[in-house]
């Protein structure tokens, strides 16, 4: 599946406008124009789905940076389409573009439900909470049809395995069923991620997502519902996003989150091309600016990378935001997503052989 086109343009809900070439390929091509050739750009990108016959579908990391040991990511690429997704350059392992690709070509674990079921039926399988959707979101549009974060989910409720979830979609009410029955028995926490309350910036930033009202609606409703609720200010962008992380933290407070982290924005490998180019296209008038302020909590580079460093930076910039966070926090009441919610992996039955039901836990 090759890019579709060489150079850049602007296309309606989609957040890169480009598709450079990913860290491994061999071969690059610029466009230049001789006179002689004028390529024909699309004026709309279809999207591409394909199952990924995955192996397995339990993902397990040993990071200090991040609050779990176990995730499940139900697609590869999305069509939210955020400029900013650390994921992007995950696409390149595809032989894919970390740019439109990763919105346009996508991929589902076709197999979630008996991969799932097979590896937490394991005879030395731990349980301990599992990360929903974190390389990209479980809830993007393409999950109202294919349905496959749900019928994750619906076996995680049938095994009592409790669960994280972060996403920026209204869709996770659609399951609101499976997650009260969660949350009745402390195996779930949700963590909605709202970047900006600024509509205009959103339409841009991350086209495909749902509004920010949205959002705050449904960490109100999930509030509401008895399902633990927090929220992630992340990324925030200096010069453009950070003078909202207040606003953000009261407004999801009055909404009902209990719970409140943040995330300074991270540019791994071919993100930095794409961000600077989202940049230049839409704030020119402040581009040099955002990057000084990265470079400046990024130990002079668009990005660091070292655990301990890579989510939230360095620096007096870093320290200041650091500082804000925590102040905001501590008025509002609020507590820090760092101290997860205490789960219980107690209750956790491994499921049976195929078709057999689970024993009542008496």
């Amino acid at each position: 599946m090759p890019a579709n086109f060489i150079g850049s343009k602007r296309f309606k809900g989609r957040g890169a406008s480009s598709n450079p070439a990913n860290r491994f390929d061999s071969l690059t091509v610029e466009k230049s124009d001789d006179g002689w050739y004028q390529e024909e750009t699309p004026d709309f990108l279809a999207e591409t789905v394909l199952p990924d016959r995955a192996r397995g579908i339990i993902s397990t990391n040993d990071s200090p940076d991040v609050g779990f040991e176990q995730s499940i990511n139900p697609y590869r690429g999305c069509s939210h389409g955020c400029v900013y997704c650390f994921a992007r350059p995950s696409h390149a392992f595809l032989g894919l573009s970390p740019g439109l690709d990763f919105e346009t070509k996508l991929f589902y674990k076709a197999d979630a439900v008996t991969i799932l079921e097979q590896e937490l039926a394991k005879p030395r399988y731990v349980c301990k909470p599992i990360a929903l959707g974190i390389n990209t979101d479980g809830y993007q549009p393409l999950e109202r049809k294919l349905e496959v974060t749900r019928s994750i989910l619906a076996v995680l409720a049938r095994c009592r395995h409790p669960v994280t979830i972060v996403t920026k979609s209204a869709l996770v009410l659609r399951d609101l069923d499976l997650l009260t029955d969660l949350a009745a028995d402390r195996l779930v926490s949700v963590m909605i991620s709202i970047t900006s309350l600024t509509d205009d910036i959103k339409r841009t930033l991350e086209p495909r997502t749902a509004s920010p009202r949205a959002r705050l609606r449904v960490v109100r409703q999930l509030s509401e519902a008895g399902v633990p609720v927090g929220v992630l200010v992340a990324p925030v962008i200096p010069a453009l996003t950070d003078h909202e992380m207040e606003d953000v933290l009261a407004q999801a407070r009055a909404a009902g989150a209990s719970a409140a982290g943040y995330v300074l924005l991270r540019l791994p490998h071919e993100l930095k091309m794409i961000f600077r180019e989202w940049l230049k296209e839409h704030f020119p008038d402040r581009a040099a600016h955002v990057m000084s302020l990265i470079n400046q909590a990024r130990g002079g580079k668009d990005y660091d990378s070292q655990f301990g460093v890579r989510m939230k930076g360095t620096g007096a910039y870093a320290e200041l935001l650091r500082a804000r966070f925590e102040l905001a926090v501590r008025k509002l009441g609020l507590e820090s997503a760092d101290e997860r919610y205490d789960l219980d992996t107690s209750k956790f039955r491994a499921p049976g052989p195929a078709g057999s039901q689970l024993t009542l836990g008496l």
